[in-house]
């Protein structure tokens, strides 16, 4: 157990989108270094399951992050505990051309991907900077580092993610609180497997992306977990043309299950 990182980050953490994959992960990975847990997402009865194999005091909330009384419902969970850490996890990835989708899909994606993140941060963060102490990671996804055909709308929601981690991380280095985007290619999730027709090369597990965002947090703006997906981001957003960049991920997405 990691006192150090509890006594920056702790003494509890929210982590949003915490019923299973990156999501449970990031909550093992926090558990084991001591910090508490408040773990929502939409479904009980995973969380309720996760909960009670922590070896820390977590408590479970089942609540829709897309709406306002999802946010509200954690805000609730959280008054008169010191949250040190915030993960921003949960995300809605339609997998269709962008004229193929409702409004309805757009303003989840919208809410949930954007709206979500924003206003979590902007609830806790005071009390962090506040304490001179805390720490944020929201997910974020190398399919947003450049146009992403049949991922439109979830790239550029990542893109955004990533956009206002990187900006707190500049806005906030001076108070004690870090802020970081983790910056994910492929990882096997329950929901990738299910998407897609086969797993692309590089594919890393949920852990990974939780111990890596975990360990740098502090030591920089971003991390981008998986030695061949640090090799993958450098070379489509530095070393390839923009347009060879955005036809490489469209032929990658056509292994997306529609």
């Amino acid at each position: 157990m990691n006192s150090g990182f509890a006594s920056k980050y702790g003494p509890w953490a929210v982590v949003a989108g915490a019923s299973e994959g990156i999501g449970a992960a990031f909550a093992t990975g926090l558990a084991q270094r001591g910090v508490n847990l408040i773990l929502v997402a939409r479904r009980s009865e995973p969380l309720t399951e996760l909960a009670g194999r922590l070896p820390v005091e977590s408590v479970p909330v089942a609540a829709d992050l897309s709406t306002k009384d999802g946010l509200d419902a954690v805000f609730s969970a959280a008054e008169g505990k010191a949250v040190g850490s915030l993960v921003c996890n949960a995300a809605y990835a339609p997998v269709s051309r962008f004229l193929e989708l409702t409004p309805s899909r757009l303003e989840t994606l919208l809410d949930l991907n954007c709206r979500a993140p924003l206003l979590l941060a902007r609830h806790f963060l005071p009390d962090m900077v506040a304490r001179g102490s805390g720490g944020v990671i929201v997910m974020s996804s190398l399919a947003g580092n450049q146009g992403s055909p049949g991922l439109a709308g979830y790239a550029a929601s990542k893109a955004f993610g990533a956009v206002l981690a990187e900006s707190l991380w500049a806005e906030l280095r001076s108070t004690g609180v870090d802020v970081l985007a983790c910056v994910a290619g492929a990882v096997s999730t329950p929901g990738y497997h299910e998407s897609m027709k086969r797993p692309a090369p590089g594919t890393v597990t949920a852990q990974t992306v939780a111990e890596t965002a975990l360990k740098s947090l502090g030591r920089g703006p971003r991390a981008v977990p998986g030695a061949m997906m640090r090799v993958s981001s450098v070379l489509m957003s530095r070393l390839l043309p923009r347009r060879t960049a955005i036809q490489v991920i469209g032929k990658a997405s056509s292994g997306l299950a529609q």
